[in-house]
């Protein structure tokens, strides 16, 4: 059926005014301050780079990024904050690890975290370290396998509790190697024990245990990415001896569902050119970590993955939390 003339003009108007409308807030935007919810607490690695990207997205948006600690349930908390708040772009959220162990680590969540959070952008990622005390039989990631393979269940694998990424390293360790270690969480820093040999291994990230190492307390075998890092480039990435290993501690920010594909534009955008400034990239190295910018499908397919692989983890490990 043909449309009259006067009416294909009207809605051809209307469509291209609700164009120029949608193009022009995002524009404008952002127009008041922005919340950055955390769900960690202040001085948490979380936190620090929160405030880091937060303060350049200022500068650079021209409207405040306000970090908010929400601390709770391993992010959980801070995450349902911004899966209930408006899709218009204010409220935002840090995403760690947690946010993809979460998800098969809780049963009851109120919310479906790859539903109900929109990707935004890529921040930073970082290795943790694989660290013994120095007293070990065991100066490589294969003499460290041997050793524990004939002596199932007698090393004590300490971590920063039950379901955090330091288990998980650990956890994922044991699946793609079958050895057995005793995991012992801790609640507080496990760094004193660690340091005393009350246990012998954890996996932990670099700004945790760059003392010990550098004080001869403790030592690195291997680190928990793909490929070496940076910022400790003489130690092995632990996929050199077990293939396909691959952990990060990692950050990105998210928006809930809803928010429009402009905005999401503006803002990965900016997070990508603040990515690039020499002063981030240095104060992330200090961090362990590296810029790491992702296009919001690129950073979605990352997400997607990483809670997959962590669902098999922590399946074979039956870990649960506390």
């Amino acid at each position: 059926m043909e449309l009259p003339r006067r009416r294909f003009l009207q809605l051809t108007a209307g469509l291209t005014g609700f164009s120029v409308a949608s193009g022009a807030r995002a524009q404008t935007y952002p127009t008041r301050p922005i919340r950055l919810i955390v769900g960690f607490p202040a001085s948490n690695a979380s936190d620090i780079v929160a405030r880091l990207i937060a303060q350049k997205l200022s500068d650079r948006l021209g409207q405040p990024f306000v970090v908010e600690n929400r601390p709770g349930a391993g992010g959980n908390i801070g995450a349902e904050v911004v899966v209930n708040a408006q899709a218009d772009g204010y409220t935002l959220l840090l995403i760690s690890p947690s946010s993809t162990t979460n998800a098969t680590l809780y049963d009851n969540l109120n919310f479906n975290f790859i539903r109900d959070i929109a990707p935004v952008a890529g921040v930073a990622r970082g290795p943790y370290v694989m660290v013994l005390h120095p007293s070990f039989p065991a100066q490589s990631v294969a003499e460290f396998l041997a050793y524990a393979k004939a002596n199932p269940g007698k090393i004590n694998m300490a971590s920063s509790g039950n379901g955090s990424l330091s288990h998980m390293c650990g956890a994922y360790f044991m699946m793609l190697t079958g050895v057995n270690m005793l995991h012992v969480p801790y609640r507080n820093s496990f760094m004193p024990d660690l340091f005393a040999g009350q246990v012998q291994v954890a996996f932990g990230p670099i700004p945790q245990v760059i003392a010990g190492l550098q004080t001869g307390k403790l030592r690195a075998l291997a680190v928990t990415t793909a490929t070496r890092s940076p910022a400790l480039p003489d130690i092995p990435a632990l996929a050199e001896t077990i293939p396909g290993y691959d952990a990060s501690g990692w950050y990105g920010i998210g928006a809930p569902k809803n928010v429009s594909g402009e905005i999401v534009t503006r803002l990965n955008t900016a997070v990508g050119t603040d990515l690039g400034d020499a002063k981030v990239v240095e104060r992330l190295a200090d961090l362990g970590a590296v810029p790491t910018p992702m296009t919001p499908a690129e950073f979605s397919q990352f997400i997607a993955t990483e809670t997959e692989k962590w669902a098999k983890v922590i399946h074979a490990g039956n870990i649960k939390v506390d």
